[in-house]
Formats: C-alpha cells, sequence, structure tokens
C-alpha cells in the first residue's frame, strides 16, 4: 500500500498494479500535454465560427498555459495535504468537465473560460500523478516508469498538431476537446479502483497557505504572460517590463512569506537544493527548445508552404515518435550512464537537428532536423525528473513534482516567446529568414546547454 501523500516504506512491497497504474495516469499526463497544442490547428476554424478576435484567439491559448503553471505548486502542496489519489480522480473530473464545457462555447467568454477550468484541473491532476509515480516505484525500475512517464508527456506537444489536424478535418473543432471526455471519466473510474486508499489526514495537518499560494499563481501568471507577450509587444516594451517586475516582486514577497508563514506552501530551501536546481534547468531547456521547434515547424508547414491542417498534422507523426523513443531510451540507459553525460548527449543531439533546418530551410530537412531535435529533448524529460526527483524525501514528493511541471510550463512560455521574437519576419510575411533565425536560436541555445549540463548535472553516482 503507497501512503496517500505518496509515501512508500523500504518494508511495504511494490504496488502489483503499479504498471497498470503508470499506463492510466501517463495516458491522463497526456492529454494536459495535448492540450497545450491540439487547439493550435484548430484556431482558424474556431475565429471562424466563433467570431473570435485577435485578442480571443491568444487567450484561447494562453489562459490554459497560464492556469496550468500557474497553479502548479498549489496542486503539489494539496496533494501532499490531502494525498494524491483524492487530488488525481478531482483533477481529472474538473479537466474533464471543463473540456466539455469548451466544446460547448458559443462564445470567446465560454471558451476562454473553459480554458481556465482545464488549467485548474491540470495543475491538480499533474503534479499528483507524477507524485505517484515516484512512490510506487524504486530504484532501475523508477528510471524505466519515468522514461515511459516522460515518453508520453514530451511527444504530447507533437501529437496534439497530429491529433488537432485529425479532428478538426473530421467531426469538427468542438472534438480537440470532446475527446477528453469520454477518456478522462473512464481513466478516473478505473482508478478510483486501482488506486489504493489511504487513511485520512491526522487533525494536527499543516493548514493550506492560501496567501503564498495567491503570491506564487500571481508572480508566475505574471511572468509566463510577459513571455508569451514579448513576441508581440517586443521585449524591451514598458507593458514586459512592468509584468516582469511585478512577478519579481511577487516572488520576492512570497519567499519572505513562506520564511514566516507557520504553515508554508512550500520549504523554498528546496529549491536551493543542487538536484531540484539542476533539474528545473533541464526541464525548462528540454520544454523551451521542444516548443520552439514545435512553433516553427507548425508555422512553416501551413503560412509558408500552405498545407492544410490534417496534412500539417501528418508531418509531426515521426516527431511525437521520436521523442518518445528517445525519452524511453534513456530510462533505460539512467541507471548505468548517469544524468550528466546523457543530458550532454540529449542536448547535442538536439542541436545538431535543429542545425538542419538552419542550414537549408526545406521540407524534408525541417521534418528530418525536427525530429531528431525532439529525440534529443525526449531523453532530457527523463533526465531532468529523475535528477529532480530522484532524492526528495516521501513526504516533498507532490511539491517537488510541482516544481518540475511548473518549469515544464516556464519553458514552454519562454520556447513560444523567444521564437516568435526571432522569427516576427516569417510569422507575419512571406520571408524564410525569419524560420531559418529561429531555428538558428534554437541549435546556438542547445549547444550553450549541453555545456552548462556538463558543467553542473551530477553524474551517475547522484542519479
Amino acid at each position: 500500500m503507497i501512503q496517500p501523500t505518496g509515501q512508500q516504506t523500504a518494508a511495504q512491497e511494490p504496488h502489483p498494479a503499479r504498471w497498470r497504474i503508470l499506463g492510466f495516469l501517463g495516458v491522463a499526463q497526456l492529454m494536459l500535454i495535448l492540450d497545450v497544442t491540439v487547439v493550435a490547428i484548430a484556431l482558424p476554424h474556431i475565429e471562424t465560427d466563433l467570431g473570435l478576435s485577435r485578442e480571443a484567439l491568444t487567450w484561447t491559448v494562453s489562459a490554459y498555459t497560464l492556469t496550468f503553471g500557474g497553479l502548479m505548486l498549489l496542486g503539489g502542496r494539496i496533494t501532499d495535504l490531502l494525498g494524491a489519489k483524492r487530488v488525481v480522480i478531482a483533477g481529472l473530473l474538473l479537466f474533464t468537465t471543463a473540456s466539455l464545457i469548451a466544446g460547448l462555447a458559443g462564445s470567446a467568454g465560454m471558451l476562454v473560460g473553459g480554458r481556465v477550468a482545464q488549467g485548474v484541473g491540470a495543475a491538480l491532476l499533474s503534479p499528483a500523478a507524477l507524485s505517484l509515480v515516484v512512490a510506487m516505484f524504486d530504484g532501475e525500475e523508477r528510471n524505466r516508469a519515468l522514461g515511459v512517464w516522460s515518453a508520453l508527456g514530451g511527444g504530447g506537444a507533437a501529437l496534439g498538431v497530429l491529433l488537432g489536424g485529425l479532428l478538426t478535418a473530421g467531426p469538427g473543432w468542438p472534438w480537440v476537446f470532446h475527446v477528453n471526455v469520454p477518456i478522462g471519466l473512464a481513466i478516473a473510474a478505473v482508478l478510483a479502483v486501482l488506486l489504493p486508499a489511504g487513511p485520512l489526514a491526522s487533525a494536527d495537518r499543516p493548514r493550506l497557505d492560501v496567501l503564498g499560494a495567491i503570491l506564487v499563481t500571481s508572480a508566475t501568471a505574471s511572468l509566463i504572460y510577459a513571455l508569451i507577450a514579448a513576441g508581440e509587444q517586443g521585449w524591451l516594451s514598458a507593458v514586459i517590463g512592468w509584468l516582469v517586475l511585478a512577478a519579481a516582486v511577487g516572488y520576492v514577497l512570497f519567499v519572505l512569506w513562506q520564511r514566516r508563514a507557520r504553515s508554508p506552501l512550500m520549504d523554498v530551501r528546496l529549491l536551493a537544493r543542487r538536484p531540484v536546481a539542476i533539474g528545473a534547468f533541464l526541464i525548462v531547456m528540454a520544454t523551451a527548445l521542444m516548443i520552439a521547434v514545435f512553433f516553427l515547424g507548425t508555422f512553416y508547414f501551413q503560412h509558408a508552404l500552405g498545407y492544410g491542417a490534417l496534412q500539417a498534422g501528418l508531418l509531426f507523426l515521426p516527431v511525437a515518435l521520436a521523442t518518445m523513443l528517445g525519452a524511453n531510451l534513456t530510462g533505460r540507459m539512467l541507471g548505468r550512464w548517469g544524468g550528466r553525460g546523457l543530458s550532454v548527449t540529449g542536448l547535442v543531439v538536439a542541436a545538431i537537428g535543429m542545425a538542419a533546418p538552419a542550414v537549408s530551410m526545406n521540407p524534408v530537412s525541417v521534418v528530418a532536423g525536427v525530429a531528431v531535435a525532439a529525440a534529443g529533448t525526449g531523453a532530457m524529460f527523463v533526465i531532468a525528473s529523475a535528477t529532480a526527483l530522484g532524492q526528495v524525501a516521501p513526504h516533498e514528493a507532490g511539491i517537488a513534482s510541482g516544481i518540475v511541471s511548473t518549469f515544464h510550463e516556464f519553458g514552454a512560455s519562454i520556447g513560444a516567446a523567444v521564437v516568435s521574437s526571432v522569427a516576427a519576419a516569417s510569422l507575419t510575411g512571406t520571408t524564410l529568414s525569419g524560420f531559418t533565425s529561429g531555428f538558428t536560436v534554437a541549435a546556438v541555445a542547445a549547444a550553450v546547454g549541453a555545456v552548462a549540463a556538463a558543467l553542473v548535472t551530477p553524474g551517475r553516482r547522484s542519479t
């Protein structure tokens, strides 16, 4: 039996259904990641049917990421306080209900509201599910389980484009949301039976730090929104400056409050631990690079080449397969090779893949290059999770998982914001120079990241 917070003692036997549980949790996590990108290809159809403004279209994408990332730490803390099973089921049901609302939307307000509610459900579900994975597996089994987990999550962005194209070209854009409903209900029913029911938390458990949650969520939302808006407003604009300043002030106030609060949202010293800090860096790099090449590839196929939604989506199938392959192989090798060598290898592979379209911009080099880069970033997801979570105490599993997932959303926002600024000329015009510049910046960032990873990532003994 595992405890509700994901605790597992050395004397306890591994849960007999742990691999089945991992499968269902992995599919649930895949839905969350899919919903970051599944809407992208459907946006032109949504715009036409609902008469959305450009601002509403932007919020259709960013509202989910903002809420997902901004509330992630709160979701991790709630997991530690209330138990992973309860939070997983609650988050899954909320996400499923919100998906139904978004699919039925007849106005911009209803659609964005549904996306916000999806983000809340995702922020509860993701860290709770990951804490269960960390708790149910140990040693080499944990590395393999994290490989499966990361393969599903890492391939989700590319699969989202493929699924979005298939659904939009088939039953219509509402089904990019409605498809979550039967899947979510089925997974919730199965997990309610498979997951062990832990005891209720003790009466003297710490209270939820509401003020801390407000401070860190507001600061995170401000920073993510600044990174997204920078592509349109400009990196040096006053609006971006004020948003970044507000985020910085919010984080400072959060740290000061955490030192004084009787029941803090998190122990801020956790972020000062080398494995957690390095894991956060690696997950930011992996997600930023993945989203950057996805963003560039999607716009290149649809804007520059004029491909339809289905054709553009199908071109991302090898990207999704490469991501999952890289993650799975890394999970199997991590115990023997250690995090340092694999993280450097993953980033070098990513740099080589992104350099291909930077040197020769054509459909073949873009598909091949992005697929190679995806294999490298897929490996990074496994290494980042194993590095950050491999040495945390069982009672910290929920909040540590929340930190990893939060930086996952940070990376997505950073990648999208940077590449949209660099490639602005190609996104709004007909020149290919912006796409070339975008892939070049991504390749250079991966190469620099490889050097940094070689210097700071723990070796085999530390993982």
